[in-house]
């Protein structure tokens, strides 16, 4: 029996060649047209999201200038004035923002109304003592809120963020009889003591010690580290950003206070640079430029701390990863 086998040759031309598949001209066509089409609507979007328009700068710098003038208007008005001589009329309809007669005179004149720079060193003493307490206490609690497991610790948690609801005026009578029943009422300790550790900063740094991946800590736990071995190695170094936060925030809460000095400190020479300052309000209430040099010499200090720290500050609001 034979075997025969059939073998399909290539037809070229004919009948079977025009039964050939012809390729698809129009498919690569309109590939090749999608391709451009996608490459020119990826160049268009790089052009509206890359580069801005004329418009959009415009827009952009009148809001910048609109937002510098609310927050940086006030602050530069009270320096003009304070600079002011006694010639210049500050209550014309047509105030002149530059002075005509620049001075230092109205400084010089509330360091002789008020003892200023020994109002200054109360402030910095309470601040120093605050900003001190915050970084020390602050840490340690955000840290044993993050990295450490005991029981309670979300209770506790819970604690500190309903302390934040609460205003500063619904506990002042309680802290005044603590302060007063440990015998440091009109004392500048008394002051210091409700600031040395805020909620707040807790909370801060709780959430910068969140943020370290809990490896490094198992890891550590395996190499025979403690607790305080974790904390100065490994923790501290990744959350110095938010460290200096904490350190600007009290003390900017500690200088800038009124109603608690007002209502601890009886004796004026133990006043705060706040509360010394409202007897320039009330003995100078007509010359509005000692009134805005006091105000000067309160922001200056200020102002030294954050141009000291800012680098660290900006760190610190977007801090979240390990620092290696």
């Amino acid at each position: 029996m034979t075997n025969t086998t059939s073998t399909t040759e290539p037809v070229i031309g004919g009948a079977a060649g025009a039964a050939t598949p012809a390729p698809d001209v129009s498919g690569a066509t309109g590939a090749r047209r999608a391709s451009r089409q996608g490459g020119d609507g990826r160049k268009r979007r790089r052009q509206v999201w890359g580069v801005m328009s004329t418009r959009e700068k415009v827009i952009r710098y009148v809001l910048l200038v609109v937002v510098l003038f609310i927050t940086i208007g006030p602050f530069l008005w009270q320096l003009s004035t304070s600079l002011k001589g006694a010639g210049e009329d500050i209550y014309t309809a047509n105030p002149s923002f530059i002075p005509t007669q620049p001075t230092i005179e109205n400084y010089l004149k509330v360091a002789a109304a008020i003892p200023v720079w020994r109002y200054i060193g109360n402030s910095l003493l309470v601040a120093a003592i605050d900003v001190f307490g915050n970084i020390v206490f602050a840490t340690l609690a955000g840290f044993a809120l993050a990295r450490l497991q005991w029981r309670f610790r979300k209770a506790v948690l819970g604690l500190f963020l309903a302390t934040l609801v609460l205003p500063g005026e619904a506990t002042i009578i309680s802290q005044f009889v603590t302060v007063k029943d440990l015998g440091l009422a009109d004392n500048l300790v008394g002051v210091a003591l409700p600031g040395m550790i805020a909620a707040l900063n807790v909370l801060l740094m709780f959430n910068a010690f969140r943020q370290i991946p809990e490896e490094i800590d198992q890891a550590a736990v395996m190499d025979g580290a403690n607790a305080m071995q974790r904390l100065r190695y490994i923790s501290l170094p990744a959350v110095q950003g938010t460290i200096a936060v904490i350190a600007i925030f009290s003390f900017i809460g500690a200088w800038d206070d009124f109603l608690w000095p007002l209502i601890v400190l009886q004796s004026p020479e133990n006043l705060t640079l706040t509360v010394g300052l409202q007897y320039l309000q009330g003995t100078f209430a007509t010359d509005q430029r000692m009134i805005a040099a006091g105000t000067m010499i309160a922001f200056i200090p200020i102002a030294v701390i954050f141009a000291v720290l800012q680098r660290f500050f900006f760190k610190g609001v977007e801090e979240g990863g390990v620092k290696g």
